[in-house]
């Protein structure tokens, strides 16, 4: 990994999908699936991770050097229906080795939808597979 410095920001937007919102979170869910069809908020985090990915992805030696998500504190406080676009901003605060921090928030174009902090570890991609194979499981490496 090439140190990114801190300060570094990166913007990126989605446009929402029916298949994003809460209904479609857990379609095993029938609670999910009775509630309103908008932006779910697990979604929404992996949109913030997403965007934390992207900032970091020139830094790194992708795809043998990735990153995990280590913490998230983030407010969803608007509701987005599909349509909509989402665009998130992430900068970084702090960088301590391997770890990763970064402020985060999302606009949707009419509210500010979300805002917090988001954690990255850096790993070895090979080293974390094995590791999550020897807890044994039945998914292969491929679907990490």
């Amino acid at each position: 990994m090439r140190e990114p410095p801190v300060g570094l920001e990166h913007a990126f937007t989605f446009a929402i999908p029916e298949s994003k919102t809460v209904p479609a979170l857990y379609p095993e869910s029938p609670e999910f699936a009775a509630m309103p069809a908008v932006l779910a908020t697990g979604f929404l985090v992996g949109l913030l991770e997403w965007t934390c990915v992207r900032a970091l992805v020139p830094y790194l030696d992708w795809p043998r050097e990735q990153t995990v998500g280590t913490h998230i504190a983030v407010s969803h406080q608007a509701a987005t229906p599909p349509g909509l676009s989402v665009t998130c901003r992430a900068r970084l605060t702090g960088v301590d080795g391997r770890r990763l921090t970064f402020e985060v928030h999302a606009h949707d174009g009419h509210d500010l939808i979300s805002a917090g902090t988001h954690e990255r570890a850096v790993i070895d991609t090979a080293r974390f597979t094995a590791r999550v194979l020897s807890k044994g499981g039945s998914r292969g490496a491929g679907s990490l």
